[in-house]
């Protein structure tokens, strides 16, 4: 249908052809029959068109093409095409009463689209931009262990379990731009919620490097100083996550690339802004100890959204004019040995509570769905985990500052899964592949990103660290031990609580100034950072003979770096290439009117099995490859630095693990998928709602599909 009067109904540019087949020779052409008692729409043309006796396009652009008797809903045309009446329905933009006539400018489909795309793009900034970006901050800021800013993480998917079982199955055939609006409107209460430990809190007290002191300065640490860190709010962080970030995921699946993308770039800018505002601080964002403005990004997009929500609640249930022309699908439903498949095939199925638990139990009793949503939330497990902790990942391989890794990251993950998700969208339409051949594609990706996580074997070596990673002498240390004392720092009274690393002349990192030895302190001209001079434990160097040391970590020149990044583009890009390809399989493979509940039903069990645990899960094994724990007083607080080879190891064993279940799953699918009869009838198919038409394939049985 083209609209070729402006307006916002449906007038074609082409007559509908409703015709059958071809007849054999010496019979009459069929048209398709009005109801009893009333004459034909259109008399038969020569090419088997109907032409109308309305005087013009334009003035039939709000009527049916055939009229319906008085109380019915719709009107069969004929096979494949169905009219439903929008009559009766409240069909102006605005608020209750409030429809002012300026308002009806943006009462169309484009209007619509603008706003949901800004709230998608809004949702990935968000969930899958912001919170993977300061995760390494909200750590630093709170004293908190990797399992548990996981936990965090995986809050957005806990409120989703809550409340997406309710949500697919009313939302589906109710007023969808109000259950959106709502959404979106919680979500930016979320957003405002999640920044709001950084005002409740006292002032992030970073100790300067001026404050941090030399060999033999004041070296003093008052335990109520410390004890005033905000490790007391580490548990209060959880449930307004929980609260707020309320799920927004009906809201197209592949949530908007550009999203994530801006969250990472814009969400990397803000963390190199002090997180305290307007106070005058020495130390720079490659400090172990700087934390960036985390907060910021949270507020502009909790803002964002408030204002978003308005004009998506103000949109009636249906576009005005928007005649519903419903074009029934060719099924491709898993077909059940008992026909109950068949009972979702009712047009008043799924509308109320007492079809709930039937709707569960189709869905329970086809092996096809449960092992998709099980093969989904393998990925899930990993595309959760890997996007939390990634930037901590490339942050102690490459020993980079946590803005850097996390623009880093951006860099990485947007084009590989950017890529991924469009380019498996169109594989499944270039060649018209069936439901079988879909979940056949979604193996094949799987068995690539198997091969290639491989590349978790290799790693980065650690920079060499005095009393953590080796002897001050250069004699290597045994793992687990500590031993930040020696006998060229023996006298300088240095404190465990005062962790500010410098980067000797010899190209090993220490503690701090006071570990390295160092008596005296200036400042480099050209980056501003700290010198240190005169550092007894750094050894001399051949060229200068001087024993500095730099403010901050040692740079790394990995050799593997390229190798490493590569591979991991590759399992990146093909892990999210399955992504729309197995979305598209399980609508397929479920009847259509169970669709909505189906995808709400997957995406309870991807964030149960997948998103919920993931992040903890690598938390946990994060923290399991830590040498170095933060200790004020004697409590443990966030890990300073990690084991590069275990941390690897971690995420080589985890990522076998998952892609070789996902990989089962796919197969079992396959094997178990039951397609329906392939002479079944189009006509019998489920018909989809909203005018929504999704011709797979065009049938012999149907052939005026392709003039519509």
């Amino acid at each position: 249908p083209q609209n070729s009067t402006g307006e916002n109904g449906f007038c074609f540019a082409q007559t509908l052809d409703f015709s059958r087949p071809s007849p054999p020779p010496g019979e009459a052409r069929r048209t398709f029959a009005a109801p009893s008692g009333r004459e034909p729409c259109g008399t038969p043309l020569s090419n088997g068109t109907a032409s109308s006796s309305a005087p013009s396009p334009a003035d039939s652009c709000a009527e049916p093409l055939c009229s319906a008797a008085p109380g019915e809903e719709g009107t069969q045309f004929g096979q494949g095409i169905k009219y439903v009446s929008a009559e009766g329905e409240e069909l102006a933009c605005g608020w209750g009463g409030f429809t002012p006539g300026c308002l009806q400018l943006f009462n169309t489909s484009k209007g619509v689209l603008f706003f949901l795309c800004m709230a998608s793009f809004l949702q990935g900034m968000t969930v899958n931009g912001f919170i993977n970006t300061v995760i390494t901050s909200i750590e630093r800021r709170f004293d908190l262990r990797s399992y548990q800013s996981g936990l965090i993480a995986s809050s957005y998917d806990i409120a989703a379990c809550i409340c997406l079982t309710f949500v697919s199955y009313f939302g589906g055939n109710g007023h969808k731009p109000r259950w959106l609006g709502w959404g979106v409107l919680v979500m930016g209460l979320g957003s405002l919620l999640f920044a709001l430990p950084h005002f409740t809190t006292g002032r992030y007290e970073a100790r300067s490097a001026a404050e941090v002191g030399i060999c033999g300065g004041n070296q003093s640490l008052p335990c109520a100083q410390a004890a005033s860190s905000p490790s007391s709010y580490r548990f209060g962080l959880t449930p307004l996550c929980t609260l707020g970030l309320f799920s927004f995921s009906a809201v197209f699946y592949t949530a908007a690339i550009l999203g994530p993308a801006a969250g990472y770039l814009v969400g990397g800018m803000f963390l190199n802004i002090y997180t305290e505002i307007g106070r005058e601080i020495d130390i720079a964002p490659e400090n172990t100890l700087w934390v960036g403005a985390w907060w910021i990004g949270f507020l502009g997009a909790g803002a964002a959204s408030l204002l978003i929500s308005i004009p998506i609640l103000g949109y009636p249930q249906r576009l005005p004019g928007s005649q519903r022309y419903i074009v029934m699908r060719v099924s491709e439903a898993h077909q059940l040995k008992d026909g109950s498949h068949k009972k979702a095939s009712d047009p008043d199925f799924g509308k109320t509570v007492k079809d709930l638990p039937r709707s569960v139990l189709l869905l329970l009793k086809n092996p096809t769905f449960i092992f998709l949503c099980l093969a989904g939330a393998t990925e899930a497990t990993l595309i959760a985990g890997m996007s939390t902790f990634g930037p901590k990942f490339l942050e102690s391989q490459f020993s980079l500052s946590a803005s850097e890794a996390a623009t880093f990251f951006g860099y990485l993950v947007v084009p590989a899964g950017g890529g991924g998700t469009f380019l498996g969208g169109f594989l499944v339409n270039k060649f018209k592949l069936r439901c079988s051949g879909i979940i056949k594609l979604c193996l094949l990706c799987t068995v690539s990103s198997l091969l290639a996580i491989f590349i978790f074997f290799i790693h980065c070596p650690n920079m060499p660290m005095a009393g953590v990673t080796q002897m001050y002498e250069g004699s290597v240390l045994p793992g687990g031990h500590l031993n930040l004392t020696a006998a060229c720092n023996a006298e300088c009274g240095c404190l465990r609580e005062t962790y500010s690393p410098v980067c000797g002349s010899d190209d090993v990192m220490y503690y701090s100034p006071c570990h390295a030895g160092c008596k005296e302190v200036s400042e480099n001209l050209r980056n501003g950072k700290k010198v240190y001079h005169e550092c007894s434990c750094v050894e001399k160097t051949l060229l200068s003979g001087l024993s500095d040391a730099e403010a901050g970590k040692c740079t790394s020149s990995c050799a593997k770096k390229p190798l490493l990044l590569f591979f991991m583009f590759v399992v990146i890009l093909f892990t999210f290439l399955s992504s729309i390809p197995a979305l598209t399989a399980t609508l397929r493979c479920v009847s259509d009117r169970q669709r909505s509940f189906a995808l709400g039903i997957q995406w309870i069990v991807v964030r149960t099995l997948g998103g919920i645990p993931g992040p903890i899960a690598f938390g946990s094994r994060i923290d399991k490859s830590c040498l170095l724990w933060q200790d004020q007083c004697g409590e443990q607080g966030s890990c300073y630095v990690y084991q590069n080879s275990a941390m690897s190891r971690y995420t080589l064993v985890a990522g076998l693990v998952y892609k070789v279940l996902g990989t089962t799953f796919f197969i079992v699918a396959c094997l178990l998928y039951k397609p329906p009869p392939a002479e079944s009838a189009p006509g019998s198919s489920d018909a989809s709602d909203n005018g929504n038409c999704d011709l797979q394939e065009h049938k012999p049985a149907l052939p005026a599909e392709e003039d519509i």
